[in-house]
């Protein structure tokens, strides 16, 4: 199955060793699918998603939301997700 949109996103992961703690972004995608969202570990069938929504924090970047039956999931994004939310919108009309 081929894919309508994509959003890059990250989640920062923290090790700690005995003596440090590390700290490293974990670049990950969602895929937005006719019948579904799909995240690194979840998926969202578009029938339980209600809305997407981006809040901006400083210059750049900040936080997508889904909005589902479950509850509100937010993922961490760099760049604009304007093209993921739009593709998404039109999906749903």
């Amino acid at each position: 199955m081929e894919w309508l949109a994509v959003q890059p996103y990250y989640k920062i992961q923290r090790e700690v060793g005995s003596t440090e703690q590390v700290m490293y972004e974990d670049h990950r995608t969602l895929y937005l699918y006719r019948d579904k969202i799909v995240t690194h570990y979840r998926e969202f069938p578009v029938a339980d998603v209600f809305d997407l929504s981006f809040r901006q924090m400083g210059d750049v970047g900040g936080f997508l939301y889904l909005h589902t039956k479950l509850g509100v999931y937010s993922y961490t994004v760099k760049e604009d997700p304007s093209g993921f939310i739009g593709a998404f919108k039109s999906l749903k009309q």
